[in-house]
Protein backbone atom coordinates (compact mmCIF):
# COMPACT_ATOMS: atom_id res chain seq x y z
CA UNK A 1 0.00 0.00 0.00
CA UNK A 2 1.46 3.60 -1.05
CA UNK A 3 0.63 6.51 1.61
CA UNK A 4 -1.46 9.24 -0.27
CA UNK A 5 1.05 12.07 -0.83
CA UNK A 6 -1.18 15.15 -0.89
CA UNK A 7 -0.76 15.16 2.79
CA UNK A 8 -1.59 17.72 5.23
CA UNK A 9 -0.57 18.21 8.67
CA UNK A 10 -2.92 16.09 11.45
CA UNK A 11 -5.23 18.42 13.11
CA UNK A 12 -5.25 16.37 16.69
CA UNK A 13 -2.96 13.15 17.78
CA UNK A 14 -6.35 10.81 16.91
CA UNK A 15 -5.13 11.86 13.42
CA UNK A 16 -1.87 9.34 14.18
CA UNK A 17 -4.45 6.19 13.82
CA UNK A 18 -4.54 7.11 9.77
CA UNK A 19 -1.26 9.32 8.95
CA UNK A 20 0.33 8.62 5.48
CA UNK A 21 4.03 9.52 6.70
CA UNK A 22 4.96 10.37 10.07
CA UNK A 23 8.51 10.43 11.37
CA UNK A 24 9.09 8.82 14.92
CA UNK A 25 12.47 9.47 16.93
CA UNK A 26 14.30 7.61 19.41
CA UNK A 27 17.22 8.93 21.83
CA UNK A 28 19.75 7.17 22.91
CA UNK A 29 18.43 6.61 26.67
CA UNK A 30 15.25 4.68 24.90
CA UNK A 31 18.30 2.02 23.46
CA UNK A 32 20.10 1.72 25.99
CA UNK A 33 20.47 -1.09 28.49
CA UNK A 34 21.53 -0.75 31.90
CA UNK A 35 25.02 -2.57 31.24
CA UNK A 36 25.52 0.06 28.71
CA UNK A 37 25.49 -0.29 25.00
CA UNK A 38 21.97 -0.97 23.23
CA UNK A 39 19.15 -2.85 24.33
CA UNK A 40 18.47 -5.50 21.75
CA UNK A 41 15.16 -5.68 23.75
CA UNK A 42 14.73 -2.23 23.71
CA UNK A 43 15.31 -1.87 20.06
CA UNK A 44 13.14 -4.65 19.27
CA UNK A 45 10.25 -3.75 20.64
CA UNK A 46 10.22 -0.22 18.68
CA UNK A 47 10.96 -2.30 15.43
CA UNK A 48 7.99 -4.08 15.92
CA UNK A 49 5.79 -1.33 16.73
CA UNK A 50 6.88 0.81 13.70
CA UNK A 51 7.24 -2.32 11.52
CA UNK A 52 3.67 -2.84 12.26
CA UNK A 53 2.31 0.25 11.00
CA UNK A 54 4.76 0.18 8.20
CA UNK A 55 3.14 -3.07 6.99
CA UNK A 56 -0.27 -1.26 7.36
CA UNK A 57 0.74 1.39 4.76
CA UNK A 58 1.63 3.95 6.62
CA UNK A 59 5.39 5.37 5.54
CA UNK A 60 7.71 5.74 8.63
CA UNK A 61 10.86 7.22 8.44
CA UNK A 62 13.02 6.35 11.71
CA UNK A 63 15.61 9.39 13.38
CA UNK A 64 17.59 7.05 15.76
CA UNK A 65 20.31 8.33 17.89
CA UNK A 66 22.65 5.42 19.79
CA UNK A 67 25.05 5.11 17.24
CA UNK A 68 27.86 6.75 20.08
CA UNK A 69 26.61 4.53 22.78
CA UNK A 70 26.60 1.31 20.38
CA UNK A 71 30.25 2.00 20.06
CA UNK A 72 31.41 3.03 23.67
CA UNK A 73 31.88 -1.09 24.84
CA UNK A 74 33.34 -2.37 21.83
CA UNK A 75 36.28 0.46 22.37
CA UNK A 76 36.66 -0.03 26.10
CA UNK A 77 34.91 3.18 27.06
CA UNK A 78 32.85 3.28 30.18
CA UNK A 79 30.99 6.76 29.25
CA UNK A 80 30.18 8.91 26.42
CA UNK A 81 33.48 11.00 25.96
CA UNK A 82 33.71 14.56 25.77
CA UNK A 83 36.15 14.85 23.19
CA UNK A 84 34.51 15.06 19.64
CA UNK A 85 37.21 12.96 17.97
CA UNK A 86 35.94 10.35 20.27
CA UNK A 87 32.74 10.90 19.65
CA UNK A 88 33.56 10.35 16.30
CA UNK A 89 35.50 7.41 16.62
CA UNK A 90 32.92 5.65 19.11
CA UNK A 91 30.39 6.65 16.52
CA UNK A 92 31.90 4.67 13.49
CA UNK A 93 32.08 1.90 15.59
CA UNK A 94 28.84 2.06 16.69
CA UNK A 95 26.62 2.82 13.65
CA UNK A 96 27.45 -0.28 11.95
CA UNK A 97 25.96 -2.66 15.28
CA UNK A 98 23.09 -0.19 15.33
CA UNK A 99 22.18 -0.78 11.99
CA UNK A 100 22.70 -4.35 12.15
CA UNK A 101 20.28 -4.85 15.11
CA UNK A 102 17.51 -2.20 13.08
CA UNK A 103 18.20 -4.51 10.11
CA UNK A 104 17.62 -8.34 11.89
CA UNK A 105 14.95 -6.71 13.82
CA UNK A 106 12.90 -5.16 10.71
CA UNK A 107 12.97 -8.09 8.70
CA UNK A 108 11.40 -10.69 10.95
CA UNK A 109 8.53 -8.83 9.82
CA UNK A 110 9.41 -8.53 6.25
CA UNK A 111 10.20 -4.92 6.39
CA UNK A 112 13.63 -3.64 4.65
CA UNK A 113 15.43 -0.57 6.45
CA UNK A 114 18.02 1.34 5.25
CA UNK A 115 20.83 3.79 6.27
CA UNK A 116 20.85 7.95 6.03
CA UNK A 117 23.75 9.82 7.47
CA UNK A 118 23.28 13.44 7.56
CA UNK A 119 25.02 16.64 8.46
CA UNK A 120 23.49 20.27 8.35
CA UNK A 121 25.10 20.58 5.37
CA UNK A 122 23.10 18.32 3.36
CA UNK A 123 19.80 19.95 4.43
CA UNK A 124 21.06 23.17 3.58
CA UNK A 125 23.06 23.44 0.61
CA UNK A 126 20.38 23.37 -2.09
CA UNK A 127 22.17 21.05 -4.33
CA UNK A 128 22.59 18.00 -0.93
CA UNK A 129 18.94 18.92 0.05
CA UNK A 130 17.16 18.13 -3.30
CA UNK A 131 19.40 15.01 -3.28
CA UNK A 132 18.66 13.96 0.22
CA UNK A 133 15.02 14.67 -0.64
CA UNK A 134 14.80 12.30 -3.86
CA UNK A 135 16.94 9.55 -2.07
CA UNK A 136 14.37 9.89 0.74
CA UNK A 137 11.21 9.75 -1.15
CA UNK A 138 12.89 6.87 -3.55
CA UNK A 139 13.68 4.46 -0.64
CA UNK A 140 9.71 5.39 0.86
CA UNK A 141 8.28 4.20 -2.85
CA UNK A 142 9.58 1.22 -2.38
CA UNK A 143 8.50 0.63 0.92
CA UNK A 144 11.99 0.89 2.87
CA UNK A 145 11.93 2.87 6.72
CA UNK A 146 14.98 4.99 6.30
CA UNK A 147 16.71 5.00 9.47
CA UNK A 148 18.19 8.50 9.38
CA UNK A 149 21.22 9.28 12.12
CA UNK A 150 23.35 12.73 12.61
CA UNK A 151 26.60 11.55 10.64
CA UNK A 152 28.81 12.04 13.99
CA UNK A 153 32.04 10.41 12.14
CA UNK A 154 32.92 13.61 10.14
CA UNK A 155 30.62 16.31 11.63
CA UNK A 156 32.34 19.07 13.07
CA UNK A 157 31.47 20.95 16.02
CA UNK A 158 30.45 24.05 13.56
CA UNK A 159 28.02 21.67 11.22
CA UNK A 160 26.82 19.64 13.47
CA UNK A 161 23.11 19.50 14.42
CA UNK A 162 23.52 19.18 18.02
CA UNK A 163 21.06 16.83 18.77
CA UNK A 164 18.69 13.93 16.91
CA UNK A 165 15.83 15.85 18.37
CA UNK A 166 16.15 19.35 15.91
CA UNK A 167 17.65 16.87 13.14
CA UNK A 168 14.66 15.17 13.29
CA UNK A 169 12.34 18.48 13.23
CA UNK A 170 14.11 19.33 9.97
CA UNK A 171 13.94 15.66 8.16
CA UNK A 172 10.16 16.12 9.20
CA UNK A 173 10.44 19.39 6.95
CA UNK A 174 12.18 17.51 4.71
CA UNK A 175 9.76 14.77 3.51
CA UNK A 176 6.72 17.16 4.03
CA UNK A 177 5.55 14.52 7.02
CA UNK A 178 2.08 14.76 8.75
CA UNK A 179 3.77 14.94 12.18
CA UNK A 180 6.23 14.18 14.10
CA UNK A 181 6.73 11.73 17.12
CA UNK A 182 9.85 12.33 19.90
CA UNK A 183 10.02 9.20 21.95
CA UNK A 184 12.59 8.99 24.75
CA UNK A 185 11.87 7.47 28.65
CA UNK A 186 9.69 10.24 30.00
CA UNK A 187 5.73 10.09 28.61
CA UNK A 188 5.28 13.39 28.33
CA UNK A 189 6.08 17.32 29.28
CA UNK A 190 4.63 18.01 32.86
CA UNK A 191 4.41 21.32 34.77
CA UNK A 192 6.54 20.31 37.22
CA UNK A 193 8.82 17.66 38.39
CA UNK A 194 6.85 14.50 37.65
CA UNK A 195 8.09 12.87 40.63
CA UNK A 196 6.71 16.24 42.29
CA UNK A 197 3.11 15.69 41.38
CA UNK A 198 2.85 17.66 38.77
CA UNK A 199 0.32 17.76 35.56
CA UNK A 200 1.22 16.39 32.46
CA UNK A 201 0.37 19.22 29.69
CA UNK A 202 -1.86 17.29 26.79
CA UNK A 203 -1.79 20.02 24.65
CA UNK A 204 0.66 23.02 23.59
CA UNK A 205 -1.39 24.98 21.29
CA UNK A 206 1.36 28.14 21.23
CA UNK A 207 4.28 28.70 22.69
CA UNK A 208 2.83 31.30 25.58
CA UNK A 209 1.04 27.84 26.47
CA UNK A 210 4.96 26.91 27.83
CA UNK A 211 5.28 30.41 29.94
CA UNK A 212 6.03 29.50 33.30
CA UNK A 213 6.99 25.61 33.04
CA UNK A 214 10.07 24.36 33.93
CA UNK A 215 11.70 21.91 31.51
CA UNK A 216 14.11 19.46 32.48
CA UNK A 217 17.60 19.19 30.34
CA UNK A 218 18.92 15.89 31.23
CA UNK A 219 18.11 12.52 30.55
CA UNK A 220 18.15 9.50 32.97
CA UNK A 221 20.56 7.46 30.66
CA UNK A 222 23.34 9.92 30.41
CA UNK A 223 24.38 8.45 27.27
CA UNK A 224 22.52 11.26 24.98
CA UNK A 225 22.73 14.82 24.23
CA UNK A 226 19.42 16.31 24.79
CA UNK A 227 16.41 15.86 27.76
CA UNK A 228 13.26 17.30 27.45
CA UNK A 229 14.30 20.52 26.61
CA UNK A 230 15.29 19.63 22.97
CA UNK A 231 12.10 17.51 22.66
CA UNK A 232 10.44 20.86 23.45
CA UNK A 233 12.94 22.96 20.96
CA UNK A 234 12.43 20.61 17.98
CA UNK A 235 8.43 20.21 18.84
CA UNK A 236 8.01 24.06 18.79
CA UNK A 237 10.32 24.02 15.50
CA UNK A 238 8.23 21.50 13.80
CA UNK A 239 4.89 23.16 14.70
CA UNK A 240 6.07 26.96 13.59
CA UNK A 241 6.82 24.79 10.27
CA UNK A 242 3.45 23.63 10.06
CA UNK A 243 3.86 20.11 11.25
CA UNK A 244 2.69 19.15 14.58
CA UNK A 245 4.53 17.27 17.19
CA UNK A 246 3.77 14.90 19.93
CA UNK A 247 6.47 13.89 22.72
CA UNK A 248 5.61 10.40 24.84
CA UNK A 249 7.78 7.77 26.10
CA UNK A 250 9.21 4.96 23.69
CA UNK A 251 6.79 2.70 25.86
CA UNK A 252 3.99 4.70 24.44
CA UNK A 253 5.10 4.16 20.95
CA UNK A 254 2.17 1.85 19.89
CA UNK A 255 -0.34 4.05 21.67
CA UNK A 256 1.16 7.16 19.99
CA UNK A 257 0.57 6.08 16.74
CA UNK A 258 -3.08 4.49 17.58
CA UNK A 259 -3.67 8.13 18.46
CA UNK A 260 -4.74 7.65 21.83
CA UNK A 261 -4.28 10.68 24.55
CA UNK A 262 -0.74 9.99 25.57
CA UNK A 263 2.16 11.80 25.31
CA UNK A 264 1.99 16.18 24.80
CA UNK A 265 0.83 17.09 21.36
CA UNK A 266 2.06 20.04 19.66
CA UNK A 267 -0.26 21.99 17.20
CA UNK A 268 0.64 22.97 14.30
CA UNK A 269 1.17 27.20 14.46
CA UNK A 270 2.43 28.27 11.11
CA UNK A 271 3.62 27.24 7.86
CA UNK A 272 5.81 25.95 5.78
CA UNK A 273 9.36 27.98 4.77
CA UNK A 274 12.53 27.70 2.84
CA UNK A 275 14.43 24.51 5.37
CA UNK A 276 17.51 27.23 4.97
CA UNK A 277 15.46 29.45 6.79
CA UNK A 278 14.27 27.17 9.70
CA UNK A 279 18.01 26.12 10.23
CA UNK A 280 18.71 29.64 10.44
CA UNK A 281 16.41 30.65 12.85
CA UNK A 282 16.44 27.89 14.95
CA UNK A 283 20.08 26.14 15.02
CA UNK A 284 22.68 28.06 12.99
CA UNK A 285 25.82 28.58 15.05
CA UNK A 286 26.09 32.55 14.12
CA UNK A 287 29.79 33.81 13.90
CA UNK A 288 29.47 36.94 14.00
CA UNK A 289 26.82 40.82 14.70
CA UNK A 290 26.06 43.62 12.10
CA UNK A 291 24.57 46.83 13.81
CA UNK A 292 22.25 48.51 11.83
CA UNK A 293 21.00 52.11 12.17
CA UNK A 294 17.13 53.08 12.50
CA UNK A 295 16.37 53.00 8.90
CA UNK A 296 18.03 49.34 7.80
CA UNK A 297 16.02 47.72 10.71
CA UNK A 298 13.05 48.95 9.70
CA UNK A 299 13.65 47.44 6.10
CA UNK A 300 14.70 44.88 7.55
CA UNK A 301 12.55 44.07 9.98
CA UNK A 302 9.44 45.42 9.00
CA UNK A 303 9.36 45.71 5.15
CA UNK A 304 11.54 42.34 4.74
CA UNK A 305 14.08 44.15 2.34
CA UNK A 306 17.86 43.04 1.66
CA UNK A 307 20.97 44.67 3.99
CA UNK A 308 22.59 46.79 2.61
CA UNK A 309 25.94 47.84 3.56
CA UNK A 310 24.72 51.79 3.86
CA UNK A 311 22.46 50.36 6.54
CA UNK A 312 25.20 49.07 8.88
CA UNK A 313 27.08 50.85 11.43
CA UNK A 314 29.45 48.02 13.04
CA UNK A 315 30.76 44.39 12.42
CA UNK A 316 31.96 41.60 15.03
CA UNK A 317 32.95 38.42 15.11
CA UNK A 318 35.21 36.37 12.53
CA UNK A 319 33.14 35.29 9.51
CA UNK A 320 33.49 34.18 6.00
CA UNK A 321 30.82 35.05 2.99
CA UNK A 322 27.73 32.30 3.24
CA UNK A 323 28.43 32.50 7.19
CA UNK A 324 25.52 33.13 9.72
CA UNK A 325 25.34 36.54 11.53
CA UNK A 326 23.10 38.23 13.60
CA UNK A 327 21.46 41.01 12.52
CA UNK A 328 21.08 43.41 15.42
CA UNK A 329 19.48 47.15 16.43
CA UNK A 330 21.46 49.66 17.75
CA UNK A 331 20.12 48.54 21.49
CA UNK A 332 21.16 44.71 20.76
CA UNK A 333 17.93 43.93 19.93
CA UNK A 334 18.43 40.75 17.34
CA UNK A 335 16.20 41.44 14.50
CA UNK A 336 16.91 38.77 12.07
CA UNK A 337 19.80 35.96 10.71
CA UNK A 338 20.91 35.76 7.43
CA UNK A 339 23.82 34.21 5.36
CA UNK A 340 26.39 37.01 4.61
CA UNK A 341 27.79 38.05 1.38
CA UNK A 342 31.40 39.21 2.80
CA UNK A 343 33.59 38.24 4.80
CA UNK A 344 34.49 40.05 8.10
CA UNK A 345 37.67 41.56 6.49
CA UNK A 346 35.84 42.94 4.03
CA UNK A 347 32.77 44.78 5.55
CA UNK A 348 34.52 47.31 7.81
CA UNK A 349 35.18 49.57 4.94
CA UNK A 350 31.76 48.80 3.24
CA UNK A 351 29.92 50.68 6.50
CA UNK A 352 27.33 53.25 5.99
CA UNK A 353 28.32 53.44 1.89
CA UNK A 354 25.97 53.34 -1.05
CA UNK A 355 26.19 49.93 -3.33
CA UNK A 356 26.63 52.06 -6.07
CA UNK A 357 29.64 53.89 -4.81
CA UNK A 358 30.79 50.77 -3.49
CA UNK A 359 30.96 49.33 -7.08
CA UNK A 360 32.52 52.05 -8.44
CA UNK A 361 35.58 52.11 -6.28
CA UNK A 362 35.71 48.34 -5.67
CA UNK A 363 34.40 46.51 -8.18
CA UNK A 364 31.14 45.26 -9.93
CA UNK A 365 31.24 42.36 -7.23
CA UNK A 366 30.46 44.62 -4.36
CA UNK A 367 27.33 45.88 -6.13
CA UNK A 368 25.68 42.69 -4.07
CA UNK A 369 23.52 43.47 -0.78
CA UNK A 370 25.16 42.32 2.59
CA UNK A 371 22.44 39.95 3.34
CA UNK A 372 20.02 39.18 0.16
CA UNK A 373 16.28 38.48 1.62
CA UNK A 374 16.25 35.44 0.53
CA UNK A 375 18.78 34.12 2.77
CA UNK A 376 17.75 36.37 5.92
CA UNK A 377 14.65 35.08 8.81
CA UNK A 378 13.57 37.86 10.83
CA UNK A 379 13.04 36.94 14.41
CA UNK A 380 11.21 39.94 15.83
CA UNK A 381 10.17 42.38 13.49
CA UNK A 382 10.35 46.44 13.57
CA UNK A 383 7.38 48.30 15.08
CA UNK A 384 6.04 49.99 13.11
CA UNK A 385 6.68 53.85 12.35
Amino acid sequence: MTADHSRHPLASRAGLAAAGRIVVKVGSSSLTSVSGGISGEALVRLADVLAERRTAGTEIILVSSGAIAAGLAPLGLARRPSQLSAQQAAASVGQGLLMAQYSQAFAAHGVTVSQILLTADDLIRRSHYANAHRAMERLLNFGVVPIVNENDTVASHEIRFGDNDRLAALVAHLVKAEALVLLSDVDALYDGPPGAGASRIPLVGSPADLEGVTIGRVSRAGVGTGGMVTKVEAATIAAASGIPALVTSTANAAAALRGDDVGTWFTATGKRQPIRLLWLAHLARVLGTLVLDDGAVRAVGERRRSLLAAGVVDVDGVFEAGDPVQLVSGDGTVVARGLVNYSSAELPRMLGRSTHDLAEELGAEYERSVVHVNDLVVLQAAPAS
